[in-house]
């Protein structure tokens, strides 16, 4: 019998102190040749254990292997210069330095095939594997060649989708793209985006997730968050064409945001990662406070819909707090979930 309320985490998890420099994104690697790529298997294979111990079901790499969700991927393609730098504006909230496109985008090799062979190898539970999304990889550069945002996304998705059915073939139950770019570039999402992401998948036989928040706990995101108002609606404006779309899951950020909970109602009939977890703080939550948000979103998503998760990757926390958050997910879910057979019992009851 499928779990009821399988918990799962939305991405990266902190790395171990000697493979990089700890509470940071984009940290340089400590080692190097054979020794980091041992190391990376090793870390690997901690925050799987990790995972597994505080009872998270569907389990992931934790991104031990690469320092970026977005550019780690975009380093092994063909036509993308990281030498030649060009200062953008991400998701209109700040500016990075980031790498040129300067020909046609390819890939040659798999990016993460090995990697995810080793998990598949490592575990007999569930995994899911992040790549970035279309979208938000041509955010993440400077376009000197396509010089047209659509063009490119559809280039990049056509890639994803080589790596995806790899992925796939290699014991990948869950494949997710990262969207945080879907958060903000309303219009495009609609007009090409989402249609993007369905080039993404396009063949995929096993299930697939698209993950929206509002970022990591970085300053920038968190000073943006600021900006928005008492209600975060952003996720209305893109979730009706997404509920007709063929992705299987929506991976939202849910828990300590401005994010009604009942505009989960436009994506009903979809699987819902709900986010009970904030990442943008170092506050371990109680069960008692995950719970209490899937409870709320159990009125507008279906119980055997509901996949809770955390709201972001956690690579930029102490790795003891984020240890503490997953314990706290799977913990609140338990909870939940006994509340939901006792309440499937006395329905029996009553009708027998």
């Amino acid at each position: 019998m499928k779990k009821l309320l399988p918990t799962s985490s939305a991405g990266s998890l902190p790395k171990p102190l000697w493979l990089a420099e700890p509470e940071t994104l984009w940290s340089p690697w400590k080692l190097e040749g054979d020794a980091l790529h041992d190391g990376k298997c090793d870390a690997l294979r901690i925050a799987l254990q990790e995972q597994q111990q505080a009872g998270i079901d569907i389990v992931s790499d934790g991104e031990q292997t690469r320092q970026h969700f977005v550019t780690t991927f975009i380093e092994h393609l063909n036509g993308v210069d990281f030498e030649k730098r060009e200062t953008v504006r991400i998701r209109n909230r700040y500016d990075a330095s980031v790498p040129t496109v300067v020909g046609p985008v390819s890939r040659t090799k798999p990016v993460f095939v090995e990697d995810a062979k080793f998990l598949r190898q490592q575990t007999t539970k569930p995994i899911k594997w992040a790549l970035p999304g279309p979208m938000t990889m041509i955010d993440t550069l400077y376009d000197a060649h396509y010089k047209n945002r659509e063009a490119l996304a559809f280039e990049f998705a056509k890639i994803l989708n080589e790596e995806a059915k790899e992925l796939e073939a290699a014991g990948v139950d869950i494949i997710q793209f990262d969207e945080p770019a879907f958060n903000v570039f309303f219009d495009e999402v609609n007009q090409w985006g989402i249609a993007a992401l369905e080039r993404a998948i396009e063949g995929l036989k096993c299930e697939t997730a698209v993950h929206i928040c509002y970022g990591y706990g970085i300053k920038a995101n968190t000073d943006w968050k600021q900006t928005l108002g008492s209600e975060w609606r952003q996720y209305e404006e893109i979730f009706p064409k997404l509920q007709q779309s063929s992705i299987d899951i929506i991976s939202l950020e849910c828990h300590n945001s401005r994010v009604p909970l009942e505009l989960l109602e436009l994506v009903r009939g979809k699987k819902v990662m709900v986010g009970a977890i904030d990442v943008a703080n170092h506050a371990i939550e109680t069960p008692e406070e995950v719970a209490a948000t899937l409870r709320k979103a159990l009125q507008f998503v279906d119980a055997d819909k509901l996949y809770p998760c955390t709201n972001c990757g956690m690579a930029p926390l102490p790795r003891q707090v984020a240890r503490g958050k997953l314990a706290a997910l799977a913990a609140g879910a338990q909870l939940v979930r006994e509340e939901l057979v006792r309440k499937e019992l006395v329905r029996g009851e009553l009708a027998g």
